[in-house]
């Protein structure tokens, strides 16, 4: 198995890049200077040519390593219901996400470092191999180079041997605001606490999670995840306050450590 960046170190990653037309979706340009990788939203599911190039310039300008963030095409629920596409139509669209991305990049003097899947192609990624399979061989045609991001779970082996198949790099991601299952999946947003609110409660499983790689799960059992990046979102004045306080406390470990 393969890892792209070094582990001794979570770097923090955020999706952006997300509003489209005239309608205005997160925080970025108060976000972006507090995180190392941007996941840039590629029109499927959210942004247009204008915000990709928006947020294209204020990656630039923090120093932000920025990676396409393609999704199945579903503007209307934000590419968060799962779609029934055969493999070709998803190395198709995925091709065709990250292509717009890399050449908006590219003129402006930046290229992508990664790609992560949104939404329900992320979820469907880490629950079926085909779908699995379909986007790594996206990844490895359009440029092998690039790590795919997928989630940390109790047991990273299984898409780590798919993806040593096809040459592709993965970078391991766990999240500092969302509840985990016992295998280490995250708990569907429909179920009562799956997403955290508390900051309190935010901060100190972002903390947990880079210094001993453990997380609660909803349960209330102990769960062990090897992640290599950390998400965390920028939607209001409380997640921008909470990612602050993230970037603070794992920025104090890590000189005293």
């Amino acid at each position: 198995m393969t890892f792209g960046q070094p582990r001794n170190r979570l770097l923090l990653n955020c999706d952006m890049g997300e509003s489209f037309g005239p309608w205005t979706m997160g925080r970025d340009e108060d976000v972006m200077p507090l995180v190392d990788l941007a996941n840039i939203a590629c029109g499927f599911h959210a942004s247009d040519p204008v915000t990709m190039t928006r947020t294209v310039l204020l990656a630039k300008q923090a120093g932000v390593d920025i990676g396409a963030h393609p999704s199945y095409p579903d503007l209307q629920g934000f590419g968060r219901r799962s779609m029934q596409c055969s493999p070709l139509e998803i190395v198709a669209l995925a091709h065709y996400q990250i292509g717009a991305l890399a050449g908006i990049a590219k003129v402006h003097g930046m290229a992508l470092s990664h790609v992560k899947p949104h939404g329900a192609l992320y979820n469907d990624m880490m629950r079926h191999e085909s779908v699995l399979r379909a986007v790594l061989e996206a990844v490895a045609t359009y440029d092998a180079s690039l790590p795919l991001m997928v989630l940390a779970t109790a047991d990273n082996e299984a898409v780590g041997t798919v993806a040593d198949e096809f040459g592709v790099r993965l970078w391991f991601e766990a999240f500092a605001d969302r509840a985990y299952d016992e295998q280490g999946f995250l708990v569907p947003r429909s179920v009562p606490g799956a997403v955290h609110n508390d900051p309190e409660v935010i901060v100190a499983q972002a903390l947990s999670l880079a210094t001993s790689g453990q997380v609660q799960t909803l349960e209330g059992k102990t769960l062990t995840l090897d992640a290599t990046t950390l998400c965390v979102h920028g939607d209001n004045d409380d997640s921008v306050r909470s990612v602050r306080r993230i970037r603070d406390a794992l920025d104090g470990w890590y000189q005293e450590n």
